[in-house]
């Protein structure tokens, strides 16, 4: 039996990220996929080995459209500003996606950086935040902000800021921030 023609990789992302923003990382099975595409399961694995490495695919597709959203936001303007309209459009796509967003939060054992989709998101954050500090590889100041907005995003996510919402702590944290970084 031949594979359907219009069965790829990018076919099968774009279908199982579907299934993900409709539901999470839990709803996205090989069977049910395998439906919305019209195919059988087996057809599937000639793409992707298992479930987790279709996972670990869609992972690098979130992390390609952090930095791309990153990139854009940012883009044309100075250090200051550009750093503050990335964090904003961080947190805009955490908020549009949050199950792709948790994705990039998939534990993983410690490992070398590899080039990776991730490892170019943590770059743009890392030349945003050196460009405002005037160090070169500022890793000590994009640690604090990267950890900054991941738990500025997971607080939001999980509805811990209660119905008050968190009154104006992302500005005065993310003010904190910048400022100490052009203080550098």
């Amino acid at each position: 039996m031949p594979y359907p023609s219009k069965l790829t990789p990018d076919s099968i992302l774009q279908a199982a990220q579907t299934l993900l923003d409709a539901g999470g990382p839990a709803s996205l099975n090989m069977r049910p996929l395998a439906a919305a595409l019209g195919v059988q399961a087996s057809s599937l694995y000639r793409h992707f080995s298992d479930r987790e490495t279709l996972l670990r695919a869609l992972e690098d597709v979130a992390a390609s459209e952090f930095d791309q959203v990153l990139r854009a936001a940012s883009s044309g303007k100075a250090p200051r500003e550009a750093l503050w309209a990335a964090a904003e459009a961080y947190l805009d796509q955490a908020r549009r996606f949050p199950h792709r967003y948790g994705l990039l939060l998939s534990p993983r054992p410690p490992a070398a950086a590899q080039p990776s989709p991730s490892k170019n998101l943590w770059n743009i954050v890392l030349h945003l935040v050196s460009a405002l500090s005037g160090q070169p590889d500022d890793t000590t100041r994009t640690v604090a902000l990267w950890a900054y907005l991941h738990g500025y995003a997971v607080l939001d996510r999980s509805g811990l800021f209660g119905l008050s919402g968190p009154r104006g702590g992302f500005d005065l944290g993310l003010t904190a921030l910048l400022d100490e970084m052009e203080r550098a």
